[in-house]
């Protein structure tokens, strides 16, 4: 085992000690009751079961059959969680067979930072996350199951829907995904017409036929942001079913895998002979596996937020300094956009999930010996599945020794880089992320004097007034979860990268988030503290140097150090401030604003 892998894993069992075990007493409370049809009141379960068909009711009450809860994110704007619509049913059908029994425990929100954008809407985004906690929660207060399927893919979905069923660690959890749309106009086309937008070459009726054509059907978007980073995460922490992460919604595999899924749950229930509550599955090495997988692949930079929160609600601390040292003995194995041309579904057939689990798992960077939904171990996952020539059950197959594309996955013995996808930024402007997997390396270091703005729509409107064409750090600041709940600020992407492609040393430096789809242009993002809460951000003025260097890990200020220390903050404008909650439902996340952790603690609103 690696070292440093076993060293971090070390640190924070050591620090999450106290924690932990408070959190497995509690576990152990719960587990220890008898099953909720034999534990509550008659006129409860009559009331649970009240709308089941008669079959179902009698193998609830006088079988004692297994029952399962679906908790789901299915709606049909969403084009990933479309094709949930039809899982209840087929999950039902096989749970039959099984002679079990399920409902449907709930729904849960989802929505889509990609109409957001830009948006008021996107204020709201962030704290979804902890409202789909909630509703998780809500949805499996009935307290009547013996285990939960989970269906949800995109960004702040899985992160919600896990911290959820975290806090309802007794139970036995499967996540159960539906997979990609199938590729379009490729990601670096997209991004072309959007620069050409940017500048006023095309016009928006291009615009608009190039989104159509990227964004097409249904399925996750393809590019690897969020929604993509979530699946292979939730692989390397063993809580689907094997390989289940990129097959195509519409490949007969799919349907075969979402059956499986469902005797996955039975086979982990107290009655199926291997108990497996997700509070035990999610350990501190599961964390770390996560962890390593995210660098690995070069993944979204919105996890250095959710999987802080996810760890918190299994009773484990994590930071920003753990990620860092494990991205020095990560190494890079993947070029999927944005760190590179290749989308979702090429990395799936050039070897997928499976293909970077094994080669980190046979180079000694991730944990085996934890527990999975698919058995005491995560070597499962790094096989790939098949389809069984009954066209219904599924088989695994060992992949290739060699990647079948080694610009899309490399061997861990002959990665892209020998350090993971994202590192830490530190100084006297607080600390930060940037994902550098996705950024040229003669753009590592940038020094240049800073342009300051209090929001995304000034930074714009002096792009488009010529005032940017220049060497210049511009920082979007008061963009953090307490000043307007931390939204994505991806609309600056184009304008920035325009810039950049004109020959100027750009960068961007902002308490906000990017975007799971972060790009070439050096970003230190989530920078803590936050503006708002006196973070070091709001001491910047026009016209300082500012040194972004992602080689050192510094992030900097170049201001003589007296000058410094008495610069007082710059405030929010009120008139800012008082807009950011109000309109469009912000009003009501005003609590939320008020609670909330900073971006290094979680974004979490509920502690």
């Amino acid at each position: 085992m690696n070292k440093i892998l076993l060293a971090v894993t070390s640190r924070i069992r050591q620090r999450s000690a106290a924690s932990r075990e408070q959190y497995l007493d509690g576990l152990a409370q719960m587990s220890g009751r008898k099953r909720g049809i034999e534990r509550i009141g008659c006129a409860n379960i009559a009331h649970a079961v009240a709308a089941l068909p008669a079959n179902d009711k009698l193998r609830i009450v006088a079988e004692k059959a297994p029952h399962l809860a679906v908790v789901t994110a299915y709606n049909d704007m969403l084009s990933a969680h479309q094709p949930y619509a039809a899982y209840p049913d087929l999950i039902r059908a096989e749970a039959a067979r099984h002679q079990a029994t399920v409902q449907v425990a709930g729904g849960v929100p989802a929505m889509c930072d990609g109409v957001t954008q830009g948006l008021p809407g996107m204020e709201l985004s962030l704290f979804s996350r902890d409202v789909i906690a909630m509703s998780t929660a809500v949805a499996l207060s009935h307290d009547v199951f013996d285990a939960a399927l989970l269906l949800g893919i995109c960004d702040k979905i899985v992160p919600g829907l896990l911290i959820g069923a975290l806090h309802f660690g007794h139970l036995p959890c499967v996540f159960v995904p539906a997979g990609p749309m199938s590729s379009g106009l490729s990601n670096n086309a997209k991004s072309k017409v959007r620069e050409q937008y940017a500048q006023g070459k095309v016009g928006r009726d291009e615009l608009m036929q190039a989104e159509s054509a990227a964004y097409h059907g249904a399925g996750t978007c393809t590019f690897y942001g969020t929604a993509n980073s979530n699946q292979m995460l939730l692989e390397a922490m063993g809580l689907h079913v094997p390989g289940a992460a990129f097959v195509h919604p519409q490949d007969p595999l799919r349907d075969a895998l979402t059956r499986e899924a469902v005797r996955a749950a039975l086979a982990i229930t107290a009655k199926g002979g291997r108990y497996t509550p997700i509070g035990r599955l999610v350990d501190e090495r599961a964390i770390v596996n996560a962890m390593v997988a995210l660098l690995a692949t070069g993944g979204s930079t919105n996890h250095l937020i959710h999987w802080v929160a996810v760890a918190r609600s299994a009773g484990i601390l994590i930071d920003w300094t753990d990620f860092s040292d494990l991205s020095g003995a990560t190494p890079l194995l993947t070029r999927i956009y944005p760190n590179g041309s290749a989308d979702v579904n090429q990395f799936q057939a050039a070897g997928g999930p499976g293909f970077v689990i094994r080669e980190l798992l046979d180079h000694g960077l991730m944990h085996e010996d934890v527990l999975s939904v698919a058995a005491p171990s995560l070597r499962p996952y790094a096989r790939r599945p098949l389809l069984a020539d009954d066209g219904n059950s599924v088989f695994w197959q060992d992949l290739p020794a060699a990647s079948n594309d080694e610009q899309v996955v490399r061997l861990a013995s002959a990665p892209f880089s020998d350090s993971g996808g994202l590192k830490l930024l530190a100084g006297n402007l607080g600390r930060a992320v940037i994902k550098i997997s996705a950024v040229p390396e003669e753009n590592h270091l940038i020094e240049a004097p800073a342009r300051i703005f209090d929001s995304q729509e000034d930074m714009l409107a002096a792009f488009d007034a010529g005032e940017l064409e220049r060497d210049v750090v511009v920082v979007v600041r008061f963009q953090g979860p307490q000043a307007n709940g931390m939204p994505e600020l991806h609309k600056l992407t184009p304008p920035l990268a325009v810039l950049q492609g004109r020959g100027f040393k750009v960068a961007l430096l902002t308490d906000g988030r990017m975007s799971g789809a972060s790009g070439k242009v050096p970003a230190a993002i989530h920078i803590s503290p936050e503006a708002l809460a006196g973070g070091p951000l709001a001491k910047l003025r026009d016209g300082d140097r500012v040194r972004l260097d992602a080689v050192s890990g510094e992030l900097l200020a170049l201001v003589p150090a007296n000058v410094w220390d008495a610069r007082e903050l710059a405030g929010i404008p009120a008139q800012q401030l008082r807009s950011n909650g109000l309109g469009l439902g912000r009003d009501l996340f005003a609590g939320m604003r008020r609670n909330v952790l900073s971006a290094e603690a979680g974004a979490i609103s509920w502690l």
